[in-house]
């Protein structure tokens, strides 16, 4: 690609990720055939101690490559953010801003083009979850009036296992081998993954769009993990989600008027042992115009009657869901259609 065809309005786009998604990259088109997808749960490079969140080995590491091994005792070596004050926000902005260029960047010799779409969902600790739910109440005392103590009132804040979901979509699992056993991916990206992530899973899932986007350019996404009934198996618990529990969620008068998108992930498999991932039987992604209109969806009686349905078949003591902004990184495929089911 020529240098004045990277431009844009005067900007330089060359190696930006800018140029994998519309208005300024390619497309292949549309399809209603289900994807595969590696919804990789991440965890952030932080100074957590071991027993509290795990890691991954090699993740994690100093300026030289070398991972920290005890991080709590040590987080001035973690080549992220040696600060631990402000490790959360750059985080954050590197897994955007740097990590993402990267996977998009096809090096000399290397190809991308067979990653159809890649979404970066950044979990938001003031979005709902399902540690914290909307309404959000005042706090007040017996009388009806504010407390006068809120520093002694301060509630506990339940961190999620995850931190964010790097949403991959290829046209077959042939092309995941394709992509990720070129050398800038598993060494190159790998070594940048042990920069900014403490541990990622590695689930393939099959994906199945129930509400398709109008643009794919959806600010905020509720990402629902589920854990099936511990009585069903995977394949039944499977079934019943993408069949009844699919068409109650698209029929409901509260998803029309709130929910953009609404896509299932199955997975089926894993790129290699994934001990943490294995446990996941389904993700629900849900996208929305902003903040306030998941947290008016997830208080509606149409919301109350689908969660009253998910715990029919899933494990709600087990399952979890948080609020997330999203990024498209890649995305190849426009218009997004419906999945044959």
């Amino acid at each position: 690609m020529s240098t004045e065809t990277n431009r844009r309005d005067g900007a330089d786009l060359s190696r930006s990720d800018l140029l994998q998604r519309p208005p300024h990259g390619r497309l292949v088109g549309a399809t209603t055939k289900p994807l595969i997808v590696t919804p990789t749960f991440v965890s952030r490079t932080d100074a957590t101690p071991e027993a509290v969140r795990p890691h991954d080995a090699g993740s994690g590491v100093n300026r030289s490559g070398a991972e920290v091994a005890h991080p709590d005792r040590h987080p001035s070596a973690l080549a992220l953010e040696p600060d631990p004050n402000r490790a959360f926000e750059h985080f954050d902005e590197y897994w955007r801003k740097v990590h993402g260029p990267k996977f998009a960047y096809a090096e000399p010799g290397a190809a991308n083009d067979a990653v159809l779409r890649y979404d970066q969902l950044h979990r938001i600790a003031s979005g709902p979850s399902s540690a914290f739910r909307p309404p959000y109440r005042a706090m007040v005392d017996g009388s009806g009036r504010l407390v006068g103590d809120p520093a002694a009132r301060v509630p506990a804040y339940r961190r999620p296992r995850w931190d964010g979901l790097a949403y991959i979509a290829y046209g077959s699992e042939t092309e995941i081998t394709a992509v990720l056993g070129q050398e800038q991916y598993a060494r190159r990206i790998i070594a940048d993954e042990q920069v900014a992530f403490r541990m990622v899973t590695r689930e393939v899932a099959r994906e199945y769009i129930i509400i398709p986007s109008e643009r794919h350019r959806d600010p905020v996404s509720l990402v629902k993990i589920h854990r099936r009934r511990p009585d069903l198996t995977r394949a039944a618990f499977q079934e019943r989600w993408l069949g009844v529990h699919a068409d109650l969620v698209a029929g409901k008068a509260a998803s029309a008027a709130y929910v953009r998108r609404y896509a299932q992930l199955h997975p089926f498999g894993s790129t290699q042992d994934d001990p943490e991932g294995s446990r996941i039987d389904g993700i629900s992604v849900l996208s929305f115009a902003s903040l306030n209109d998941v947290e008016d969806y997830l208080i509606t009686p149409d919301h109350a009657a689908i969660e009253a349905d998910e715990a029919d078949f899933t494990d709600p003591a087990a399952s979890e869901f948080w609020t997330a902004v999203t990024y498209a990184v890649i995305n190849r495929l426009m218009p997004e259609l419906a999945t044959e089911r």
